[in-house]
């Protein structure tokens, strides 16, 4: 398995990976089966490693408190056993559960009552700063996204009564009025 050259023989070794068998000058040596390889077929994925989850770790998290269970010591072991056992120990308690936190990306803020909104459009709970639309990356309706806003102007103001409009009865005064339009 040498490598090198005439003039340095252990400089570098061959890589073990059966279709290339190419001298790398600077190998690299798998941590799972310990077979050196070039830096194409370095990882585990690209040579096939028989051992690649030898390093591996897997965590549970239990849905009754949010604890997380690692289970990378446990060969065999179902993962529904391991929550059982999980539960039976004591260590699980429900009032350790994690609170809801808002789904915008980097927000860590926690829902609670007084501060969650659920958006018109896409009807997800977020906290109030990601309110509107634009804050949170909305999923609308594709016959909403599709009206202009001039056009939903319009379709507002054809819906509405004309008992939204005041008092119909009333002259005209000199003062100028307001439209408003009622929101959907």
């Amino acid at each position: 398995m040498g490598g090198g050259t005439e003039a340095f023989p252990d400089l570098g070794s061959h890589c073990q990976h059966s279709d290339c068998r190419q001298l790398d000058f600077l190998p690299f040596t798998c941590d799972a089966c310990q077979k050196i390889f070039c830096v194409e077929h370095r990882s585990c994925k690209s040579h096939e490693c028989p051992k690649s989850d030898i390093n591996s770790r897997k965590v549970l998290v239990c849905e009754i408190c949010s604890m997380s269970i690692e289970t990378t010591g446990c060969q065999g072991e179902d993962d529904k056993v391991l929550l059982q056992k999980h539960e039976k120990s004591g260590d699980c308690d429900p009032k350790k559960k994690k609170k809801p936190t808002c789904p915008v990306k980097r927000c860590k803020e926690i829902l609670t009552f007084s501060n969650t909104s659920t958006c018109k459009s896409c009807r997800i709970q977020v906290c109030l700063k990601h309110r509107f639309p634009a804050d949170h990356a909305c999923k609308r309706n594709s016959s909403l996204s599709q009206l202009s806003a001039n056009n939903k102007f319009l379709i507002a103001l054809t819906a509405r009564s004309g008992n939204d409009c005041g008092n119909k009865s009333r002259a005209s005064t000199s003062r100028p009025t307001t439209l408003s339009v009622k929101a959907c």
